[in-house]
């Protein structure tokens, strides 16, 4: 039976299948006026085109990407984009603020997923919001860790979700 989401009334079709791709903003300066400000290091940039190029090599598209409003997080899908087609929609949320609720902004998620019927669905935010969303969508795992520019992929089948992998640009720097 589909469980009802508290947001905007969507059912979450719980037999479809997702491919959830989280990943955290590059490296940002510290010196700006506030969180929201703050903008990409040259370093942050390098890493997020490493972790781009990385992708790439396995996935050719997104359906939909979902990306918080700071100024981090928008550079790091400018420079990701440059990497991938189009995607079918994208979207700026404030439920992906560095500490919104994780069961909230997974309702969220999901029913973006839902409402585009996406199967490969990027979202780059923040920690520690990146680390309790996997242990909401995977409450037997502990909240991980996200480097910048770090990835995890989610697959979410017809009866159960699963961490796929998680790779950081120190990790996929060693494979290459």
């Amino acid at each position: 039976m589909p469980r009802t989401s508290p947001y905007n009334n969507v059912k979450w079709d719980l037999h479809s299948s997702m491919q959830l791709y989280l990943m955290r903003h590059g490296e940002a300066n510290h010196q700006t006026r506030s969180d929201q400000d703050r903008t990409l290091t040259d370093a942050g940039r390098f890493q997020t085109v490493m972790m781009s190029q990385w992708l790439s090599a396995s996935v050719d598209h997104f359906d939909l990407v979902l990306v918080s409003p700071y100024v981090r997080a928008q550079q790091t899908w400018q420079e990701v984009s440059q990497y991938f087609t189009e995607p079918t929609q994208w979207h700026v949320l404030e439920e992906l603020t560095p500490l919104n609720h994780a069961s909230d902004t997974m309702d969220v998620i999901v029913t973006y997923a839902e409402f585009y019927q996406a199967k490969k669905v990027l979202v780059i935010a923040h920690m520690p919001l990146l680390g309790y969303l996997v242990n909401a969508f995977l409450p037997d795992i502990e909240p991980p860790l996200f480097s910048t520019s770090g990835i995890a992929l989610i697959e979410k089948g017809q009866d159960s979700h699963s961490l796929t992998w998680q790779e950081s640009p120190y990790s996929c720097s060693k494979v290459s």
